[in-house]
């Protein structure tokens, strides 16, 4: 008896499959099977609950994992192929095969493999598979994975209100339908990276951007009254005191429950407003139209031309454009660090200074590291002497916080400057409020929208050294 009549009816076709698939490409096809498959075991429960934790699960469990599972798949019968093809043409392709018994060293060699490379498998996909994701969802992933591309955001990122909050909690959020968008999305910037064809800068607003009720009201909502708030802006001036003095302003926030207020009169309960804007960064608004508490109004500057025009209704982007990759003039990064304490007022003319050397050319990141802090400190080694040898160090602290000014608002390699990115919030240092705000939109009956002032906030103190509204309120002033 032969050994291939030992096995069972219906086994016989299973011995040629045995031991043709003892090669190395059909192993590896094995490997690869088995591995897709054990990593999407792990990503099954995941997947079943619609993965919307997690918006970066979708990449594993759609993307990564399908690629290698059908590539192995392929592998597996490829592999037998060639092997059957080998020993077809020297006549080494046996006629007859053991029987498909524990004893048959080939199935043996083929279980092992299989059992090892599955256990192997288990444990790594245990470890990987949770640390991937995790590691998709991060902000320095977000932030560093593209860092020539993404550098200016990621920075302005880590010194705004929402340092704390992940990149895909606002750019994507929860739910199937945006994480598939952004992912198609992707793959354009994708491409683009690779192909080094990105523009430079990166324009803004982001198109296709999710709705801002939908990402910035899981924690901000218009519903939410907004008491007035205290708001100082302190300023140093060009003069060899660097004299300092103060803008209080009462800013009237309100709220959408009937609350008197910027929030109340733009987003409140009932009230629409739309806009016409005629260029990409919707700085540029000939047509507004407000619809809410008092009927229904259109307001149009002068021989405005809207035919064509995008028209979109207002959200928080709208003003609050740049709430987490937020820039700065070179007038107001030193105004803030020079309140911090970071330069010294006591330094003759250094507010004057730094702004002047903030807004020289520097073609690259090397080069203001080394030129900023030295033109800086050049300059009481030159004017000052005695300032210079008796407070070296104040003015090398001095010199390196102009830099740091320097780095976290210029980037050249992605061409962002000073406002290349304008705010909306506010008026200013860009138009922002009067976008729309500038007495020039009317309706036809003569009405227009109102640049009252005092409609947003109350003028408690403007540019005083010392206002009494500070002082009555109990506000101690910092000593630096």
């Amino acid at each position: 008896m032969t050994q291939s009549n030992a096995n069972p009816p219906g086994r016989n076709w299973l011995s040629p499959l045995i031991h043709l698939s003892n090669n190395w490409l059909s192993l590896s096809g094995v490997i690869t099977v088995t591995t897709a498959t054990v990593f999407w075991l792990f990503l099954l429960p995941t997947t079943l609950r619609g993965g919307t934790e997690n918006p970066y699960v979708g990449i594993l469990a759609f993307l990564a994992l399908p690629l290698p599972f059908f590539v192995g798949l392929l592998l597996i019968p490829l592999g037998m192929w060639l092997k059957r093809r080998r020993e077809g043409y020297p006549g080494v392709y046996p006629p007859d095969f053991p029987a498909l018994t524990w004893s048959n060293p080939e199935l043996r060699k083929l279980a092992y493999f299989v059992g090892a490379t599955t256990l192997v498998n288990i444990v790594v996909a245990s470890q990987l598979t949770y640390g991937a994701v995790n590691y998709m969802d991060s902000v320095n992933f977000c932030g560093q994975t593209c860092h020539s591309v993404m550098q200016p955001e990621f920075t302005a990122y880590q010194n705004s209100p929402h340092s704390k909050v992940e990149c895909v909690k606002c750019h994507i959020g929860p739910g199937a339908s945006w994480f598939v968008r952004s992912k198609l999305s992707g793959v354009g910037q994708v491409v683009a990276v690779t192909f080094d064809t990105y523009p430079r800068p990166i324009p803004t607003p982001v198109r296709n951007l999710r709705p801002a009720r939908e990402t910035c009201e899981a924690c901000h909502w218009p519903q939410k009254y907004g008491e007035d708030r205290v708001r100082v802006i302190p300023k140093f001036a060009d003069d060899e005191h660097n004299t300092q003095t103060k803008t209080v302003l009462l800013m009237k926030i309100g709220g959408g429950n009937g609350g008197v207020g910027i929030h109340g009169t733009h987003l409140g309960p009932g009230v629409t407003i739309r806009y016409a804007h005629s260029d990409e960064g919707r700085q540029n608004i000939p047509w507004v139209e407000y619809d809410g508490p008092g009927g229904k109004r259109t307001y149009a500057t002068k021989d405005a031309k809207t035919e064509g025009l995008p028209v979109r209704e207002m959200d928080c982007m709208d003003c609050h454009n740049r709430p987490t990759h937020t820039y700065e003039l070179p007038e107001r990064g030193i105004d803030r660090v020079m309140n911090a304490g970071q330069i010294s007022p006591a330094l003759p003319f250094a507010k004057k200074q730094a702004v002047e050397i903030l807004k020289a050319n520097y073609a690259s990141r090397e080069e203001a590291a080394q030129r900023i802090p030295e033109t800086f400190a050049r300059y009481y080694e030159k004017h000052y002497p005695d300032i210079w040898s008796q407070h070296r160090g104040e003015v090398t602290a001095a010199g390196q916080a102009v830099l740091q000014v320097w780095n976290r608002n210029v980037f050249p390699d992605m061409k962002v400057t000073w406002g290349a990115y304008p705010n909306n919030l506010g008026h200013t240092d860009f138009s922002g409020c009067f976008r729309c705000h500038d007495g020039s939109h009317s309706t036809k009956d003569g009405r227009s929208i109102t640049q009252d002032c005092n409609a947003c906030h109350s003028l408690l103190a403007m540019d005083e050294a010392s206002p009494k509204v500070l002082s009555d309120l109990g506000v101690v002033e910092a000593k630096h």
